[in-house]
């Protein structure tokens, strides 16, 4: 039986809950949702409405109030770890309302991710190598391309911030849980626009040197994440990027053969607010690593991924991406993907020696499960065939009706 009473709270900026929110009621469902700010009301306009202006200390109340006053039978959402949301969270689940969570795509770029209870860490995705070895499933079909771009989703960036901006006196009590100030976001934006120039130019001789016979599977890799990225403030035991980094390096220095290189990748959208080039050459000479060390930040990302040694991530998805190229992963933080068998968990210093063959067998059933359960041809930002016809209902009806986790252990 579908749920027949949703409540909406904070999606991806732009207009991917409006058209969310069309698909339900086209199948018969009462929709509401709960807007915080002026970029919500810009974006999602249509009936089901409800402005929360009130000082974010009375949101545990008023959404307690909601769920019982409109019956709700299901919350969605985007982005768990946000604070309203985390109170959201808790409130449906002491009455046992399910909650559907929505998170950028676990393979991208023609997916977004759809789970009940959690995303990521919080996911409900089994980690037991043996359900996965043992599934008979068909490998997935090619996603219908979306056409997002790096365009788009700064476009609906950009008008969420002057919205939220321009209504702030009609919610006076919020606080977006990152700036969105049109003005200084918009000179962030543009220098990081030259940082891409300027690194891409600069960097000519890194990408020879590292794409060159002789230095393949002789560097490992270090995907950085966006710094204050809710993977790393609330799934991990570091508190920023700069820890991070230094636990690598100091274990590099002390077991990785000395012909191997340690190679740090700039996220792209962390590119505007951060540049750690003197943080990271201050640590390397600090371990005596300077010849040894490269921070790149434009570099073509598969390329290095196939060309690896081995990855090493908090709990990055670009793990996922360099174990689909068949280079080994090493995780530091806790990581939806940390299957035994498939990554390897916290064992840094023994990872330099001796990373670990991919199991492809392994990762092409894991992959091929996670897809057909959490992941929707979609985008937030671009076209979205996954929204086209009734496949997010059916996708929320099974996992109503049964989680991943449940199946794992019926199979036990």
């Amino acid at each position: 039986m579908g749920h027949q009473r949703t409540l909406l709270l904070q999606g991806p900026m732009g207009p991917f809950f409006e058209r969310l929110a069309a698909v339900l009621r086209a199948q018969g469902q009462t929709v509401w949702k709960v807007n915080f700010n002026g970029g919500d009301d810009h974006f999602f306009k249509g009936p089901g409405r409800i402005q929360f202006r009130a000082p974010l200390a009375a949101w545990p109340h008023r959404i307690r109030e909601l769920l019982a006053e409109l019956n709700i039978d299901a919350l969605v959402l985007f982005g768990q770890s946000r604070h309203l949301h985390a109170q959201a969270i808790a409130a449906a689940n002491e009455i046992g309302i399910p909650v559907y969570v929505f998170e950028e795509g676990y393979f991208r770029p023609d997916y977004v991710t759809l789970e009940c209870g959690g995303v990521n860490a919080e996911s409900s995705l089994p980690t037991d190598a043996a359900f996965y070895r043992q599934l008979d499933i068909e490998p997935p079909h090619a996603p219908q391309a979306t056409g997002q771009s790096f365009a788009s989703m700064a476009q609906c960036a950009i008008r969420y911030g002057m919205a939220m901006h321009s209504a702030q006196k009609h919610y006076p009590h919020y606080t977006h849980h990152r700036s969105l100030s049109p003005m200084p976001e918009g000179l962030l934006w543009l220098r990081g626009d030259w940082r891409k120039w300027k690194y891409r130019w600069l960097e000519r001789r890194d990408w020879a040197a590292l794409t060159a016979p002789e230095r393949r599977k002789r560097f490992f890799l270090v995907p950085l994440q966006v710094q204050n990225d809710s993977q790393i403030v609330h799934h991990s035991r570091y508190d920023s990027m700069l820890p991070f980094m230094d636990d690598v390096l100091e274990s590099f220095a002390a077991r990785a053969d000395h012909g191997d290189w340690l190679v740090f990748k700039h996220h792209p959208m962390d590119r505007p607010y951060n540049d750690f080039t003197h943080q990271i050459a201050a640590a390397a000479a600090k371990y005596g690593l300077s010849e040894r060390v490269r921070y790149v930040h434009d570099l073509h990302l598969p390329t290095l991924l196939k060309a690896a040694k081995g990855v090493i991530t908090v709990n990055s998805t670009t793990g996922l991406q360099a174990l689909f190229h068949g280079t080994p992963v090493v995780t530091l933080g806790d990581a939806f993907y940390n299957v035994p068998g498939l990554v390897q968990v916290g064992h840094l210093d023994q990872f330099w020696a001796q990373p670990h063959a991919v199991d492809t067998d392994l990762f092409q059933r894991y992959r091929a499960y996670v897809i057909r359960e959490t992941q929707l041809n979609a985008s937030f930002y671009a076209d979205a065939p996954g929204l086209s016809s009734s496949t997010v209902i059916k996708r929320r009806d099974a996992l109503a009706a049964s989680s991943p986790k449940d199946a794992a252990q019926a199979s036990a």
